[in-house]
């Protein structure tokens, strides 16, 4: 009895910390980012190094393929996250993709093995063009994960060691969801407010870039930044 009511006291101060950072952030204002990524950093309340989020409501319309928003950008400043990356390449490439850092490296036998295992111990994947006919024998079990790689997102390529080494740098992938919004991670609490600013106007340019010629009107309607558990604060983009 004891355990559990010291369980729910150390819930309730944990529940009553949170409530009182939320306090902080006005849900009706939109901070200018500097602001907003202060904001960010004093209401993070984990105790482990949280994540910082952008999260972009977009003017398109997902159902249309045309209007489809994906890519990658590399952050100046990296995610602070560890990626591990799977390269399928061919024997001559494997030398270089586990010097630039990959985790899992092969051909036709890391296919086989993820076939029959169907175990997909990496983040990324990424591949020669000549692999991707053999991938076809996974494609399932890799797309539904997220991880069949593509050229869009810059993750099929000629030169997968290059490919490999700016993903470990920090380069991430972007793909809108069903619901025109898109997420992306652009690093921890710990880096600085310049960090993450440098890094959130990385993502914020790459986006407009990626602007649909079908998308009509407004094009990112809104952005939101916030920590892993944290409260959002709504950004402007002016």
């Amino acid at each position: 009895m004891a355990k559990k009511i010291q369980k729910k006291t150390k819930t309730t101060k944990q529940g009553k910390a949170q409530a009182e950072v939320r306090q902080l952030v006005d849900k009706t204002k939109t901070y200018a980012l500097a602001e907003a990524l202060d904001l960010v950093k004093k209401t993070s309340t984990t105790k482990f190094d949280a994540s910082v989020e952008v999260h972009l409501r977009l003017g398109i319309d997902p159902r249309k393929g045309d209007q489809q928003i994906r890519g990658a950008v590399s952050l100046p400043h990296g995610t602070g996250k560890t990626v591990k990356v799977a390269a399928f390449v061919s024997p001559a490439n494997e030398a270089a993709a586990k010097e630039a850092g990959a985790d899992l490296v092969g051909g036709d036998d890391l296919i086989e093995e993820i076939r029959k295992t169907e175990k997909t111990d990496f983040q990324v994947a990424v591949a020669e063009p000549a692999l991707m006919r053999n991938l076809a024998v996974i494609a399932k079990i890799l797309g539904t994960r997220g991880l069949m790689p593509s050229p869009k997102n810059e993750t099929v390529t000629t030169d997968p060691a290059k490919a490999v080494t700016e993903l470990k740098k920090g380069k991430v992938s972007f793909k809108n969801d069903d619901t025109a919004n898109l997420h992306v991670a652009i690093g921890k609490v710990s880096f600085s407010a310049e960090q993450l600013a440098d890094n959130f106007q990385t993502l914020l340019e790459t986006i407009k870039k990626s602007k649909p010629a079908g998308s009509k009107g407004a094009y990112i309607k809104s952005a939101t930044i916030c920590s892993t558990m944290g409260p959002g604060v709504r950004v402007s983009l002016g």
